[in-house]
């Protein structure tokens, strides 16, 4: 009994309804979306199957305490590295590996389809979690020096799993790798001088490469091998309309889809406007035209009681390996988020990330049960802790 009780007291409760109403969004959402048609499968079951292999994920890692990540930490980031050199090595004839939209990123295996750079999303904050707490114990008067040897560790460590990642190509795992370095690289405490020229240059080669995109297409594409269809994806963006029976035609469906729901929707199962893979990377079209504005916005209010609790646990912890990792995992789910409801309406390029925990799909959700399953494990093992020291006392 009394080991019930300490159970319950250290188990993170908030997290665990957070989650069960993420499901109950998801199964209603994914299952209004199987009325559209486009497949003959029934994906709400199967969704149903990935969020109860991502609960025995987040069981098996509560077990183990933080002190057995950071051992583990530089491991599995290697082992992350391994399965994409694996995905690139390996041909496609051989059956191992699939080819989806133009990038070789997925796995076949007897279970369904598996994209390794989901689970090295969290391998890689792992790791620079630990690089970032074992340079602070070691300099721990901090200079410019100091600071700069750092930012050089980090960099270093992302470059290995980003240069794989480009070459699939995969620009919206990428983007997710660089907005998790670049919430780390601010959380490490890495001095202003550094960090704003390195931002700045930053944003400032970003603007200069779109508008070379828009009037030097030529010189691109001969002077570092960008392909048309990626200048295609940034005129898309900037004016669907014009490419209405090509690379806009997603982004207008997308746009029709939500505009019409208006404030409340059109009601469960009541949807009128067709937009491809609705069940995946749009399935944000499906709950603001069955749901309106007020549906959507509620979902987007989950998201934010979903940040926020995070934030709470963060500041909670007090070794700093595990605030990184809770930082690095805010950092990740507020990019998929801001992104996928983002790249629906309009206000970013479309760049196929899911949408975290409503979007249907085995390696996305299995990617995010292992982040989530760090935050349980820091969250019971810290509450352990502290409760020892209270029954000392």
């Amino acid at each position: 009994m009394d080991n019930n009780r300490q159970f319950s007291k250290r188990f993170d409760w908030t997290l665990f309804f957070i989650l069960l109403a993420f499901l109950g969004v998801s199964l209603l959402a994914i299952g209004s979306a199987q009325t559209s048609g486009q497949y003959g499968i029934n994906f709400v079951p199967l969704q149903i199957r990935w969020y109860l292999i991502g609960a025995v994920i987040i069981a098996f890692l509560m077990y183990f305490e933080p002190e057995h990540y950071k051992k583990a930490a530089w491991v599995l980031y290697g082992l992350g590295v391994v399965l994409l050199l694996a995905l690139y090595l390996i041909p496609e004839s051989t059956g191992l590996t699939k080819t989806v939209n133009g990038a070789k990123s997925w796995f076949e295996t007897p279970a369904g389809s598996i994209q390794p750079s989901e689970f090295m999303k969290t391998f890689y904050i792992l790791a620079i979690a630990y690089l970032i707490s074992k340079h602070h114990e070691k300099f721990q008067s901090k200079t410019l020096k100091s600071d700069f040897i750092l930012l050089i560790k980090i960099l270093v460590t992302l470059a290995i799993p980003l240069a794989f990642i480009m070459n699939q190509p995969d620009l919206g795992s990428s983007l997710v790798f660089l907005a998790i370095t670049a919430a780390l690289v601010i959380v490490a405490g890495i001095s202003w001088k550094i960090i704003l020229p390195i931002f700045g240059g930053v944003t400032a080669l970003g603007g200069l490469l779109l508008w070379m995109a828009l009037y030097m297409q030529d010189f691109l594409e001969e002077a570092f091998g960008f392909k048309s269809y990626q200048f295609a994806r940034i005129y898309s963006w900037l004016d669907p309309y014009s490419y209405s029976a090509a690379e806009g035609y997603h982004l207008i469906t997308s746009m029709n889809a939500i505009g019409s729901g208006e404030i409340f929707g059109k009601g469960l199962f009541n949807r009128e406007v067709y937009v491809a893979e609705n069940h995946t990377d749009f399935i944000f079209t499906v709950i603001a035209e069955e749901w309106g504005f007020i549906g959507a916005s509620i979902v987007i209010c989950l998201y934010f009681l979903l940040i926020y609790h995070l934030t709470r646990t963060t500041l909670l912890l007090k070794d700093p390996f595990c605030t990184y990792v809770c930082a690095g995992i805010i950092a990740m789910i507020t990019f998929h988020v801001f992104e996928n409801i983002g790249m629906t309406i309009q206000l970013l390029p479309i760049t196929g990330i899911p949408l975290p925990f409503l979007s249907y799909g085995g390696s996305s959700l299995m990617g995010n049960a292992l982040a989530i399953g760090l935050v349980f494990s820091m969250r019971f093992h810290y509450r352990k802790h502290m409760f020892s020291v209270h029954d000392e006392d």
